[in-house]
């Protein structure tokens, strides 16, 4: 395990950019009724051609890596297309989507995806490194979606960092109350193949990782503010930018949270302790 000491090789470490993958996958009914119930929405069976929610992207095409390559946390072992970043914690950030075509339902979509960049800083909790993907989802009409990905990696705490604080949050206009369980991380984890551990296994995410419950994932908050978001104004945004702001843990009710401004909907996550844990941008 990586101590606060030690020094990442930078340079090693930007020999990734550039670095490009290519995968395939089909969108098939399944995984759009499947997504849908997750979602609590109408999972009626979807017809051919059929429009499906809006960032099921994130459920196709994820790396499958056998049993015997997965690191202790559950992901696979560092290095591949990601570089081996040594650092145990690691988490989406955010991104940003330009939605150019739907995905339907029996789609062939095919992810083109590069390594943009790769940056060292050092935050109030220590060494953090940032890994910006850029991705093209295609399909046989042409690219459907610009993606963006940030993820970040960190190390350990040692579980006496205090929470947040609770901010003075803006009055929403539109506003959905909320409560994650273990069920729902299970289901989309299920959909999304991700092994990290610090979604279902209670004992590894409190004793190991030091949180204080499961973690809600970051792209499961985000399509909760999406489809939130086409909801609220009765059509899909065109653009979506999303940064993570605090952990949303399994035990804690929530709140999606919107309210216009000069460019669209301003959105987020809260807490029932008035914290923030995901903030958004839709446009249109």
């Amino acid at each position: 395990m990586m101590t606060e000491a030690t020094e990442l090789d930078v340079d090693a470490l930007r020999g990734w950019i550039g670095r490009r993958e290519t995968v395939r996958d089909m969108l098939t009914p399944r995984l759009v009724r499947e997504l849908q119930a997750t979602l609590d929405q109408d999972a009626a069976v979807p017809e051919d051609g059929a429009k499906a929610p809006l960032a099921i992207h994130w459920c196709l095409a994820p790396p499958a890596a056998p049993g015997s390559a997965l690191g202790p946390d559950g992901h696979p072992a560092r290095g591949g297309f990601l570089p081996p970043v040594p650092l145990p914690r690691r988490m989406w950030a955010g991104g940003a989507l330009r939605f150019h075509d739907r995905l339907r339902v029996d789609d062939a979509v095919e992810r083109r995806s590069r390594i943009a960049d790769v940056s060292v800083k050092r935050g109030r909790s220590g060494t953090l490194c940032f890994v910006a993907v850029d991705h093209e989802i295609a399909t046989a009409r042409g690219i459907a979606i610009a993606e963006r990905q940030d993820i970040v990696y960190r190390a350990l705490e040692d579980g006496s960092a205090k929470p947040p604080a609770p901010a003075a949050l803006p009055r929403a206009e539109f506003r959905r109350e909320m409560r994650a369980d273990p069920v729902l991380l299970f289901r989309y984890s299920a959909l999304t193949f991700n092994g990290h551990r610090i979604h279902y296994d209670r004992s590894y995410v409190t004793e190991v990782e030091n949180y204080p419950g499961l973690i809600v994932h970051g792209p499961l908050q985000a399509t909760l503010l999406i489809e939130f978001a086409a909801a609220t104004e009765g059509r899909a945004p065109a653009g979506f930018t999303f940064r993570g702001v605090s952990p949303l843990f399994d035990f804690t009710p929530f709140a999606l949270c919107a309210r216009r401004n000069e460019t669209g909907l301003a959105l987020w996550i809260e807490t029932a302790d008035g914290i923030r844990t995901m903030e958004a941008q839709a446009t249109w």
